[in-house]
């Protein structure tokens, strides 16, 4: 099966006003398409790889859907009256043995919004508002797990939203056009977040090649002095690895690190040069303290 290409949304930092546009809120969770074959449920990452071993109870509730039908969408997992990241983390990076013991303590929602593929008529073509009512007639009849995301093509509905929203874990709005067809593999939508998200460049990692710990990022507009993330989820030091695995060039395996960095609440701790650099997505809410946190490597660009 051939790996599905996502829309991608552009940063924006104030929030757009113009006609025939909608919004949506921008969930805090994992992107994750699900394609309904006709004899199975597949889960793809936005990376591209399947994750369905990871989610059985999403899988078993997609069983449901038509065959032939793909959505895109974000997975979360609710915790006390919010979605909660890290619980959403916990179940990507879950062992096929784990997962349906999670399934059942941490259960997921999936907030789609947008569907690709219909009962397997191609879809993609049609403008968002048609795309929209397709999604809505096509889940609320199955209810949860499987839900579409609220939209609204009020803007100041949206700004209340925008104000509102975070305290559930929403972390901003997704701006699209109402007859724009589905742009897959372009930032052709409009995202506008809460937090301070940008992309940084890995120049090295702690740890081992096998086992990274955490990444040594400059951002581009702090002073370009070297600083150590926080402590890399299982899914991405998994994904680390295995892009690790792949590139010539870089210090070998079993070479020792030798330069060395200042870590919070570590002092100067040694770690392994990449050549060329890596980028990766992060998010902090100061440069410095806390620690940035890893959002995803960007291995799109």
């Amino acid at each position: 099966m051939s790996r599905v290409r996502v829309a991608l949304a552009a940063t924006v930092r104030t929030l757009p006003r113009a006609p025939g546009l909608a919004y949506e809120p921008k969930f805090d969770g994992h992107r994750l398409v699900i394609l309904r074959t006709p004899d199975s449920v597949v889960l793809q990452a936005r990376s591209g790889r399947i994750v369905t071993g990871a989610f059985p109870d999403l899988a078993r509730a997609a069983q449901r859907l038509p065959a032939g039908t793909v959505l895109d969408g974000e997975v979360v997992v609710w915790h006390e009256g919010r979605t909660d990241f890290a619980l959403v983390q916990r179940r990507a990076a879950a062992t096929a043995a784990r997962a349906p013991m999670l399934a059942q303590s941490l259960p997921a929602s999936y907030a789609a919004f947008d569907v690709l593929e219909l009962a397997g008529v191609d879809v993609r073509g049609r403008p968002y508002e048609r795309r929209r009512a397709l999604l809505v007639d096509l889940l609320l009849p199955l209810g949860p797990p499987l839900q579409p995301v609220p939209m609204t093509t009020d803007p100041e509905l949206a700004a209340t939203w925008y104000e509102t929203l975070p305290a559930s874990g929403i972390e901003g709005l997704v701006v699209k056009r109402l007859d724009q067809s589905y742009p897959a593999g372009r930032r052709a939508w409009q995202k506008l977040r809460h937090t301070d998200v940008r992309d940084a460049a890995v120049i090295g990692y702690t740890g081992t090649p096998r086992r990274p710990a955490a990444l040594v990022l400059v951002v581009p507009g702090d002073d370009e002095a070297p600083l150590v993330s926080s402590p890399l989820s299982a899914p991405l030091r998994r994904e680390l690895s295995e892009t690790l695995a792949g590139r010539t060039g870089d210090a070998p395996a079993g070479a020792a690190p030798s330069p060395t960095v200042t870590a919070v609440g570590l002092g100067e701790v040694a770690y392994r040069p990449l050549d060329p650099p890596l980028s990766a997505e992060i998010r902090h809410t100061s440069l410095r303290h806390p620690p940035p946190e890893v959002l995803r490597l960007r291995t799109d660009l």
